[in-house]
């Protein structure tokens, strides 16, 4: 898979979960909402790594963890 596919994939996960949020259609922690966001994430720093956009890479290196928080803790309860 190309890496311009990687980030348009990434960005219609993490927006499309955002949407489906913001309009009550998705819970923030339903597990879809955590993994699209751990996927669209993840798919974000290989194309920002591959880009050299180091600081949005740090922000998706930072979203990644903090879905991966919130399965921990849902899987806890």
């Amino acid at each position: 898979m190309s890496v311009e596919i990687m980030g348009w994939i990434g960005s219609l996960l993490i927006v499309g979960s955002y949407a489906l949020n913001i309009t009550g259609k998705l819970e923030a922690t339903n597990k879809w909402y955590v993994w699209a966001n751990i996927i669209g994430g993840f798919l974000f720093i290989i194309n920002t790594y591959f880009h050299q956009a180091y600081p949005s890479m740090f922000v998706n290196i930072v979203w990644v963890i903090i879905a991966f928080v919130m399965i921990f803790k849902n899987k806890r309860k």
